[in-house]
């Protein structure tokens, strides 16, 4: 029986073209973070079972892919549950990674700690284009910073990063889980149910107020408080200037320091701002990972109708490992879809080094073999990309495939010099 020659269902292997581009995409990534501050770090693909199901990860957490337990510790004959049977898991974030990795060597690190982390994540998801169940993930995370320093930061080092691979046009859409709530309370939701309002609100920008209003109704919120909902979000669209409208309206119910730090960030990373892009307030933005505690970002491109990552607070999440709460917050790029994307458009390396084919005939001589070698060398050392290989029977298509792949002139080496 022949081997499967297909990947997994929802994996993928990464042809050289693309992998170029993501070569290119991660060295981009890393020198303009750095250029930030932030270190680059490296954890386990694998991380504890219990790690991965604290209720920390949204829905994240019905896809995890779990590992069994190993050798004599795997007891199949007597397990009674799934915790006799399985131990660990394939991580589906690097944040609660991170975190651990934070509360595990925080005498050792800095703070505030600026932690750069560039690795796979796997969630057993339905795939679809660019959504596999293998995926690269880009994350950047400030730890130990309480102030909107943190959030101005991310968003400046995120956005000059996507300024610097091409992205024009995109925005960066922010809110806080903390005017969410006070929205929610302000309607007269109950607190044990604001979740199920969120996930409602979400689906604002598809569904439309009457659709959002339908489905609270079904839902089984009152009529009270769904009319006082749409009433707020009317109002939103009329206002002039929204986060004033909010805080007039959420007075009551809010912190008053919440909105005034949003608007700051707004306004801070409007005024320095590198790349072309913009930060609008959103107050549908919610989000769906559970550990986000305050402000919350995503980068929306408009004209192609998708997310392309996102981030936010999550204050209370080292706590779950050290007893201690720490202030931390985070930016994700969606790295396989700024990859497809850039496939998609055609995108050409900047700058990239002239290739340069020398195809040799076959039973070269050991002379005329030195002679490419020498050349080859020559032209190496005068900054192109230098590949050598047998000259095919079929020396037209071996030609197109080699244009295929960039490579824009030939030399070609014969036993006898004259015969070419």
């Amino acid at each position: 029986m022949a081997l499967i020659k297909k990947p997994v269902t929802g994996m993928k292997d990464i042809m050289p073209e693309e992998m170029e581009i993501r070569d290119y995409a991660i060295a981009v990534i890393k020198k303009t973070y750095a250029e930030f501050g932030f270190s680059s770090i490296e954890t386990p693909c694998v991380e504890n079972i219990a790690n991965l199901t604290s209720k920390q990860g949204g829905d994240n957490e019905k896809l995890i892919f779990k590992i069994l337990k190993r050798g004599e510790k795997l007891k199949l004959e007597t397990a009674k549950s799934e915790e006799d049977l399985v131990d660990g898991g394939l991580r589906y974030d690097l944040t609660v990674p991170l975190v651990r990795y934070y509360s595990n060597h925080a005498n050792d690190l800095p703070m505030p700690f600026k932690a750069l982390q560039m690795g796979n994540v796997w969630r057993a998801d339905r795939p679809q284009k660019g959504r596999y169940r293998q995926f690269m993930q880009c994350d950047i995370d400030i730890i130990g910073e309480p102030t909107n320093l943190a959030e101005i930061e991310l968003i400046l080092a995120t956005t000059t990063t996507l300024g610097r691979l091409g992205f024009k046009g995109f925005q960066i859409r922010i809110n806080d889980r903390r005017i969410l709530a006070a929205m929610a309370a302000a309607c007269g939701f109950p607190e044990d149910r604001f979740g199920e309002f969120f996930i409602i609100l979400d689906k604002m920008d598809k569904i439309g107020l009457d659709g959002a209003a339908k489905e609270l109704v079904e839902s089984g919120f009152t009529q009270e408080s769904t009319d006082a909902c749409i009433s707020l979000f009317k109002g939103l669209d009329e206002a002039g200037d929204q986060l004033a409208y909010l805080e007039d309206k959420l007075a009551d119910v809010i912190a008053p320091q919440v909105i005034p730090d949003l608007r700051m960030v707004i306004d801070s990373v409007d005024g320095v701002k590198e790349a072309d892009f913009a930060i609008v307030f959103d107050p549908t933005i919610v989000r769906g990972m559970g550990y986000y505690t305050g402000t919350i970002f995503e980068i929306a491109m408009p004209e192609l109708g998708i997310s392309c990552g996102g981030g936010g607070r999550y204050d209370a999440m080292v706590g779950k490992f050290t007893g201690k709460d720490v202030p931390a917050c985070g930016f994700s790029i969606g790295f396989e879809r700024i990859i497809l994307i850039l496939m998609e458009q055609g995108f050409k390396i900047p700058g990239s080094r002239e290739k340069v084919a020398f195809l040799l005939e076959k039973n070269l001589p050991a002379n005329r073999m030195q002679d490419a070698m020498v050349q080859a060398q020559q032209a190496r050392a005068a900054g192109k990309q230098v590949l050598l290989a047998r000259m095919a029977k079929n020396k037209k298509f071996q030609k197109q495939q080699l244009r295929d792949r960039g490579y824009e002139s030939f030399e070609e080496f014969y036993t006898n010099p004259i015969s070419k």
